[in-house]
């Protein structure tokens, strides 16, 4: 039995939504698609529809943000009168994007502009003093912040002594209390009755520049796209309105650098969806500001020359290629740290080489392998301060749990799934310490992460024309996230690892006649988990596969669990150094001769009694190291044991499976040399005799014990002599030779059998309980 990764949640309807999901289907709408609308929180047939065909025309008025009539006429006003503006924008896909839609519309209306993406190693995010003041010298006369600025107190009060103003264009948590700026536009402003709370930076840049422009300005709907998709905002509301209109602009976009890194990194522009997007495009934009400068992102959105784009575009990729090396080193390193540190409340995680700039996405690795809020440090060398990012699981608030102990860092700063915080080296111990023991009381069952499961299905309900069907939800992502499907009871076939590191793996799931083809991304370790029960309940998600224009479809494996007891077939040397195991199980010994060598003592039971078995009916992960001879004891351990993992190591000293028993021949040629000699030596030659006969010698061992069990020979200081005139007795009358043949039957099935045979047998005994 394996348990799932995640707590799998599945959502009831209650009769009215029943009820609409029948005035759907009643309407057209297809039941898979009825039942998943109703599911997302549709009420209505009215928002059904606005939700399967989002238009521009639903989008907001502009002038609804507050401070926005302000902050255009501003801008107005510096382009009338030839003032120099910078957009100030940030190091991501966001803050790229944003920047690129808002120096766009100004340029586009005659304004003369610069723009500025903070370097994340020297700036730091948001407002920088340092930079306003350059930029000021350099006679800028007003400041647009893109995708940053609420909490830039110190920067736009220094900005407005000196005389220049300062708009701000954000999305991000507001302050207790804003800072001193001309105009603040961000969707939920104290002050401010905007219909949509979560737009995204470039989001509120465009809205920014629809109404500088006086209409909505197509062009940049690719870049809203990219940008709303990689900042895992919510893709409900106006934002799925942007998306899906930004990808139709995407399919077609005549930006050559989207071109150019679409070309560089293997891109399909013509089919693009949010999947390009958040695993192709994004990373590959974020990659520029966690490692070096994001301002030549910009310029390859901005250009026309094909030869410069080409250029940019090979830096990003090259850079995002040495990004993607140093998240596996680093996951690599860390994951060993945690393998060391055991099961921990909270894993806290330090090495001085590590690269500062990814270590977010390896705190996110190690929370997905862990399901514990994790936080990686390194040193920065200018400050030597630990520096570092922390992400967590639902259920834990990371930004609560790091404020109470915020006096000890010298800054600290994030939300409920995600901080960055330094501090001084010397309370690293004293920080560790602290943190388990907050988490600690917080680590229970509930705060195992949630899956929902958007419905049950067969593997029979499969096909592309579902599939396509799905794709009228998309686009897919925060709040709107691709189904989740449950299927019950498969078998798993051919499953193999793949990919560069085997870290991936592929195969099928069968449903009596039905199957499909299975991806499992990030479970390569998994595969021996898989195949080793009953059944497996998989949940997943639904894609085509196209290749060569053959399209099929496929599921993608988000989580599983086995059912019934799993049995791993270590057998024949299959990774028989038990050290390695990653399991602390229980090493049964049925038999004397076997050697106990390697096995620790406290782990060790010798079973040959029913009486043995009382000790561990409690025990739920077991070794079997030999095998077992006594059918009734081994019988009586799998029925009264609540075993859920069985390790099969099945050591022999001898094979009597594959000896076989002696021919009536070989008997008889050892019973008439015994009436021939009358007695033999057989302590002293023993090997003699095995040649003389050419019987092998376990053989011969075997014929003179059931001759002696048989009463047709005695024994005696080493001398086998005969019997005159002994009883006749076929050999089956002899408890040796039927103790024999059992052995043969219990090796051929414990050491030779399949373990869906041995599991079947298992399964009768517990039946039989």
């Amino acid at each position: 039995m394996k348990q799932s990764q995640f707590k799998w949640e599945e959502q009831s309807l209650s009769e009215e939504q029943q009820q609409l999901i029948e005035v759907f289907k009643e309407n057209k709408l297809s039941p898979i698609i009825s039942e998943l609308l109703v599911k997302r929180g549709v009420a209505t047939l009215e928002e059904a529809q606005s939700f399967l065909t989002p238009t521009l025309a639903a989008t907001h008025d502009p002038f609804l943000l507050y401070d926005m009539d302000k902050a255009v006429s501003r801008i107005q006003q510096a382009i009338e009168q030839g003032e120099k503006i910078l957009i100030y924008g940030d190091y991501d896909a966001d803050g790229i994007t944003s920047t690129t839609v808002l120096k766009e519309a100004i340029e586009l209306i005659g304004g003369e502009v610069e723009y500025y993406l903070p370097d994340r190693f020297v700036d730091g995010y948001g407002p920088n003093t340092e930079v306003y003041q350059y930029y000021i010298n350099q006679g800028i006369n007003l400041i647009v912040t893109v995708d940053n600025g609420v909490s830039g107190h110190e920067a736009l009060m220094f900005a407005k002594e000196q005389g220049v103003d300062v708009i701000v264009t954000d999305h991000h948590e507001l302050p207790a209390e804003l800072p001193e700026a001309y105009a603040i536009i961000h969707p939920r402003h104290p002050l401010g009755e905007y219909p949509f709370k979560d737009l995204a930076g470039v989001g509120v840049a465009f809205k920014v520049a629809t109404a500088l422009l006086g209409e909505i300005p197509m062009e940049s709907l690719d870049l809203v796209a990219i940008g709303t998709v990689a900042d895992l905002v919510s893709l409900t509301g106006e934002n799925r309105i942007l998306v899906s209109s930004g990808l139709k602009i995407l399919k077609q976009t005549e930006r050559v650098g989207l071109h150019a890194l679409a070309e560089i990194g293997s891109l399909d522009l013509a089919n693009a969806n949010e999947e390009t997007i958040g695993f192709g495009i994004a990373p590959r934009l974020n990659a520029m500001g966690r490692l070096k400068s994001a301002m030549p992102a910009v310029e390859l959105m901005t250009t026309f020359d094909d030869e410069e784009a080409m250029c940019i575009a090979t830096d990003i990729q090259e850079t995002n290629a040495e990004r993607q090396a140093l998240v596996k080193t680093i996951t690599k390193d860390a994951l060993e740290m945690v393998d060391a540190m055991g099961e921990l409340p909270i894993y806290v995680l330090y090495k001085e080489e590590w690269h500062e700039g990814v270590l977010g996405i390896v705190a996110s690795h190690i929370v997905r392998q862990t399901q514990r809020p994790t936080i990686v440090l390194t040193k920065n060398d200018d400050t030597q301060l630990l520096k570092g990012s922390g992400r967590s699981i639902a259920n834990i608030d990371l930004f609560q749990v790091l404020s109470q102990i915020k006096e000890q860092f010298v800054s600290f700063g994030g939300h409920h799934m995600a901080a960055g915080l330094s501090f001084e080296s010397d309370k690293l111990d004293e920080i560790k310490n602290d943190l388990i023991k907050i988490v600690s009381p917080l680590i229970t069952e509930e705060t195992k992460e949630t899956l929902t499961i958007d419905a049950r299905l067969e593997l029979s309900d499969i096909s592309v024309e579902l599939i396509e069907e799905l794709t009228k939800l998309s686009p897919f992502g925060t709040d709107n996230p691709s189904p989740h499907f449950l299927f019950e009871k498969n078998q798993v076939d051919g499953m193999k690892k793949i990919g560069a590191d085997n870290n991936h793996l592929k195969g099928q799931l069968v449903q009596t006649t039905s199957q499909i083809d299975c991806i499992a991304f990030g479970k390569g370790d998994a595969i021996d988990e898989l195949v080793t029960g009953e059944s497996v309940d998989v949940v997943g998600k639904l894609s085509i596969n196209e290749w060569n224009g053959f399209r099929k479809a496929q599921l993608m494996m988000e989580d599983y669990q086995v059912s019934g007891i799993q049995i791993f077939d270590m057998r024949g040397g299959k990774n028989n150094d038990f050290a390695q195991l990653s399991i602390n199980p229980t090493y049964v010994i049925f038999n004397d001769e076997t050697s106990a060598a390697n096995i620790p003592t406290e782990c060790l039971y010798h079973v040959k009694t029913k009486e043995d078995i009382e000790a561990l009916t409690q025990i739920k992960e077991m070794v079997f190291v030999d095998c077992p001879y006594d059918l009734e004891v081994v019988s009586s351990l799998v029925s009264l044991c609540d075993i859920h993992r069985l390790y099969l190591w099945i050591n022999v000293s001898t094979e009597h499976y594959l000896s076989g028993v002696p021919t009536r021949e070989q008997f008889s040629k050892v019973f008439k040399l015994v009436q021939t000699q009358g007695s033999l030596d057989v302590r002293y030659k023993l090997t003699e005799l095995s040649n003389y006969l050419q019987i092998s010698k376990n053989h011969l061992i075997f014929i003179i014990k059931v001759f002696f069990d048989l009463g047709f020979v005695t024994i005696e200081d080493g001398l086998m002599s005969k019997v005159a005139n002994p009883s006749a007795k076929a050999l089956e009358e002899s408890d040796v030779y039927q103790a024999y043949l059992h052995k043969i039957d219990m090796e051929k099935l414990f050491l030779y059998s399949n373990v869906a045979d041995i599991r079947h047998w298992i399964s009768q005994q517990e039946e039989d309980r």
